[in-house]
Order: C-alpha cells, then sequence, then structure tokens
C-alpha cells in the first residue's frame, strides 16, 4: 500500500491526466463518420424516387418541391404524418428491415389519397442510439420503394444516433409526407348517403397496426420469428413483415374518374371506427364478412389468441386494407378501374339509414371467421 504522501501524489497525477485527455463526439456515442457513410449510400435510393416538381437531391438544410413543374393550377396541400409503431419490434427482432420503411410510405400517403390528394414528396426521422449503416441503409431502401410505388419523392430526412435513448439494435421511425389537390376536387364524404356501395380493396396481411397485441401472441404461445408460419410461404417474421399496402394509384384513378364518392384507410380502429369518419350523420354502414375469405394470417392470429370477431373487427384490417365508397351506378364500373389497377376487389357491404352519429356494422352468417358469432352485436360509433 502507497505511503498517505504517494497516494496523494498518485490521485493528483490521475486528476490531472483526466482533465488533459480529449474527448471525441465518437467517445461519447456518435459517429459522425458513420452518418456521412449513410448520407452517401441513400443519395442514390432518393434519386430513384425523382418526380415532375423535384429532383429529389440531398444534401441541402430542406427540399424543395416546384408545385406549378407538377402540373397545378390552384392547388390545396394536404399534410399527414405517421409511424410503424411496435411493428419494428418485429422488424429488429427478426433482423429483417427492408420492408417497414413502405409501411412507413404507406401509413402517410394512404391517408393522403383518402382525401383526394396525389401524395408529391415524403420526408423521414429515423432515431437510433448506435448508427448501424447497413440496418439504417435497408430501412431507407425500403421507404424509397414505397416512394416509388405512391409516385412521390423523398427529398429529405433526418438520421439522429442518440446514445442511452435507445437501447441495443433498437430504432424508430417517422414519416411525413405532402400531397396536393386542385381546389373544389377534395373527397370530405359529403355526398355519402344510403343506398352506396362498400367496396372493399384486399390488404397485404397485417399491415401497421394491432403489433402490440401481435407480439404478445407471440410472446406468450412461444413462437420465435424464424419459425415456419404455418399460414404462408415464409417464416413467421417474414410473413407478419409483410408491408402495408399502397394504394395511391388505384383510388387516384377512381377519384379522376368520378367514381369515389369517399375512401376509408383500415388501420387501427378496423372496420368499427374508421368506415364511419366518412360519413355523414344519419348513416350506417353495414359491413358483411361472409363476402371475402379470411387470410390465414388472421385465422391463425384468431386461433392463437382466442380472439372474439368483435376484437378482430376494431384491431385489425382483416384483409381489406381500404373502403371505396361509390354510387350504386359506378358500383360496376369502379370495380373494373381498381381491378385494371392491380386490385382485389369486394364488394362488402352498403350505406343504410341511421339515426344521429354515423355507425359501422359488421355482420356475417354463423361461422363466419371460423366463429358462431352474434354479429349483430358488433357495431361501432364515429
Amino acid at each position: 500500500m502507497a505511503p498517505p504522501q504517494q497516494a496523494s501524489e498518485m490521485l493528483g497525477r490521475r486528476n490531472v491526466s483526466a482533465q488533459n485527455d480529449s474527448y471525441t463526439y465518437k467517445q461519447a456515442g456518435v459517429d459522425i463518420d458513420a452518418g456521412e457513410a449513410l448520407v452517401e449510400n441513400i443519395k442514390p435510393l432518393a434519386a430513384s424516387t425523382r418526380r415532375s416538381g423535384a429532383d429529389a437531391s440531398l444534401g441541402g438544410f430542406g427540399g424543395l418541391f416546384d408545385l406549378k413543374a407538377a402540373g397545378f393550377n390552384d392547388p390545396i396541400l394536404v399534410a399527414a404524418n405517421d409511424g410503424v409503431g411496435t411493428k419494428l419490434k418485429v422488424a429488429i427482432d427478426a433482423g429483417i428491415h427492408d420492408t417497414v420503411g413502405i409501411d412507413l410510405v404507406a401509413m402517410c400517403v394512404n391517408d393522403l389519397v383518402v382525401q383526394g390528394a396525389e401524395p408529391l414528396l415524403f420526408l423521414d426521422y429515423m432515431a437510433t442510439g448506435h448508427l448501424d449503416v447497413a440496418q439504417m441503409t435497408d430501412v431507407v431502401a425500403g421507404i424509397a420503394e414505397g416512394c416509388r410505388q405512391a409516385g412521390c419523392a423523398l427529398i429529405g430526412g433526418e438520421t439522429a444516433e442518440m446514445p442511452g435513448m435507445y437501447q441495443g439494435g433498437d430504432y424508430d421511425l417517422a414519416g411525413f409526407s405532402v400531397g396536393a389537390a386542385e381546389r373544389g376536387t377534395l373527397l370530405d364524404g359529403s355526398t355519402v348517403t344510403e343506398g352506396d356501395v362498400l367496396l372493399g380493396l384486399a390488404s397485404n396481411g397485417t399491415h401497421s397496426n394491432g403489433y402490440s397485441l401481435i407480439r404478445r401472441i407471440v410472446e406468450d404461445k412461444g413462437h420465435k420469428y424464424s419459425d415456419a408460419s404455418g399460414f404462408g410461404a415464409g417464416t413467421l417474421g417474414e410473413e407478419l413483415l409483410a408491408p402495408t399496402k399502397i394504394y395511391v394509384k388505384s383510388c387516384l384513378a377512381a377519384t379522376k374518374a368520378g367514381y369515389a364518392k369517399a375512401f376509408s384507410h383500415i388501420t387501427g380502429g378496423g372496420f368499427l371506427e374508421n368506415i364511419p369518419r366518412v360519413m355523414p350523420k344519419d348513416t350506417l354502414a353495414e359491413v358483411d364478412t361472409g363476402t371475402w375469405e379470411l387470410p390465414g394470417v388472421f385465422n391463425w392470429l384468431r386461433d392463437q389468441g382466442n380472439i372474439q370477431a368483435s376484437e378482430m373487427s376494431r384491431t385489425f384490417n382483416c384483409g381489406i386494407g381500404m373502403v371505396v365508397v361509390v354510387a350504386p351506378e359506378h358500383a360496376e364500373a369502379a370495380t373494373a378501374l381498381l381491378k385494371e389497377h392491380g386490385e382485389t376487389v369486394y364488394t362488402i357491404g352498403y350505406i343504410t339509414k341511421g339515426a344521429g352519429k354515423p355507425k359501422c356494422r359488421v355482420t356475417g352468417k354463423a361461422g363466419t371467421w371460423g366463429a358462431d358469432t352474434d354479429w349483430s352485436a358488433i357495431t361501432g360509433e364515429g
């Protein structure tokens, strides 16, 4: 043991040494070089989303968009933002990161097109505790693919490396999109009336809702995302990460043709909450579950979690990702047009007379969705 005076001198030398250390941002957990490498990786991805009005170049302090060059005369701008929710945990645990970017775009642009707006531009925000360049490049590749599907330009974004805020390989995403429509052409559902037809556009699976329940079922039942799914060709992780379908091009075509009175994007809240959002008062949306087959992933979730039909109807899209409201005389032509644009279309119900707040009622034959259910009790209010 060193004498007290020597120990004091040693402590003093250590203090001096600590005071003379040169700290770096990288030592604190933020790698600027990795950030610059990511920007270089994603520049060609952004460039692949170029469209009229935007050259989709990165590097400035803000993204630019020219509405006149995009062909608008007197536009109304429509903006939307969203995230992917806890579906990101499935991506992280499964090690699959190239599809959640499509989800991010879809959750924003689908909310624009339901108002009759054409998505024009997209920006992303990515936050992580430690910047994994390959992982984040995969994410942005998905974002660029989503933008190409939607016909909008990826004009900028932000990547934040925040050690201490996120643990391990965790990351979070947020998306922001702006669209436009010529003044007087926006859809607000005010013309929806008794007798109108509900066309359901098939979903691509669970899309981006209900994942806290999905993850709870997977964990409690002892499943692994690397296991065979049992309801699809891929692993459980691959099937649950099927990206949200982007309905922009088909729905814009139906809008421009004058067929669509309203659209409802079936997200959190399912049929019961989302369809009434585009209906006027004193109307009731009748949805018949017998008009389409419940996809395998929803059968699996229902069976694994013993989920009641009422809970299914207000939590998941149950195979219908978008609902189009059309006048009965346009139903056949609208169906044909939507199919031409790659949609699988079902006539899932009708608008009938209601009282007070708009409501949605989900009904079906006994045994529909694999359960003998009192469908008459499944009604939601707007």
